[in-house]
């Protein structure tokens, strides 16, 4: 089992101008949410930790974890509403999102809900819900207890229009660091907190100061690791993009569901791996998330399409 935990909401897209105003396109959506579904699609047993509403929307939420076979006990449901993140796309299809959350249901989520989380080989956190309250607090909480015995993925996923004080981003890296076995950052995410710094020597930074593996994404141009016993690149795969939602999180699922089709997804296990294993399961994760680039929204690939 892995438990992901973190916020469930709605990306909505523009659909055109309509005579009387805008046409909007609602979508299942989340970076938390997406990975669960994506773990779900490659044949992992998931359960998802978060808040959702009870109006429309979080029912169509719950609906979808339903339909995807995501193991729903541990969701806590309250009375606020859906976080909405507005997607536009630029001219290569890459998203840039405007979110309208504060007070919403998947910040809602408390100490006294960790009583609802199950035990698990590994559990990710990842996005915004970090670095907002009280919804930080209990999963930071949450990363700490389990760490001694599971498998801490964290996926940083800055976004300074949801929480424009880089030191907050800061700050919760450094207290989730000493828990954390998988860190993953996209380039801009590393721009964003260490802008002009080497890529290399931030990573060595997070694994002397307790990470087992750094991955950076590069979107289009592939993907960069680092393990203690040095980096290791995957290259990008060749695809028609229709646009980019979705894709790091395909990745994040991608990468693992290969270590535990390995049977690799535990702490000793990931200190252990060798490159070239490493090398594998990051081409893996990059095959997958090219498929997620050549389909509209965060549409996931399931296990079947990667062969």
């Amino acid at each position: 089992m892995i438990v992901v935990s973190g916020e469930a909401l709605m990306d909505v897209f523009d659909a055109g101008a309509t005579p009387t105003g805008q046409s909007l396109d609602a979508r299942i959506g989340g970076s938390p949410l997406n990975v669960a579904i994506g773990l779900a699609r490659l044949g992992q047993r998931v359960a998802f930790f978060g808040a959702v509403g009870r109006g429309f929307l979080g029912e169509r939420l719950m609906q979808a974890l339903h339909a995807e076979g995501v193991d729903t006990a541990a969701v806590a449901r309250v009375a606020a509403p859906t976080t909405l993140g507005l997607v536009g796309l630029d001219a290569a299809g890459v998203a840039d999102y405007a979110f309208y959350g504060e007070g919403g249901a998947d910040r809602q989520l408390h100490l006294a809900d960790l009583d609802r989380v199950p035990q698990a080989a590994a559990y990710h956190f990842g996005s915004y819900s970090m670095v907002v309250e009280p919804v930080g607090s209990t999963l930071r909480e949450l990363a700490r207890r389990v760490s001694g015995h599971a498998l801490v993925s964290y996926d940083v996923n800055v976004r300074t229009n949801v929480e424009p004080d880089l030191a907050r981003w800061h700050a919760v890296l450094r207290q989730m660091l000493p828990h954390v076995h998988l860190l993953k950052l996209s380039d801009e995410d590393l721009q964003r907190l260490h802008p002009g710094e080497d890529e290399a020597a931030c990573a060595q930074r997070w694994l002397d100061q307790g990470a087992s593996f750094v991955l950076v994404t590069h979107g289009g141009a592939g993907a960069r690791g680092f393990a203690p016993a040095g980096p290791v690149e995957v290259a990008p795969v060749t695809t028609r993009v229709i646009d980019t939602v979705g894709a790091g999180d395909t990745f994040q699922a991608a990468l693992l569901a290969a270590l535990a089709e390995r049977g690799q997804l535990s702490p000793a296990a990931v200190r252990a791996l060798p490159l070239a294993a490493w090398s594998d399961i990051l081409a893996f994760a990059a095959r997958a998330a090219a498929i997620t680039c050549s389909r509209r929204g965060a549409d996931l690939p399931r296990r079947g399409e990667l062969g």
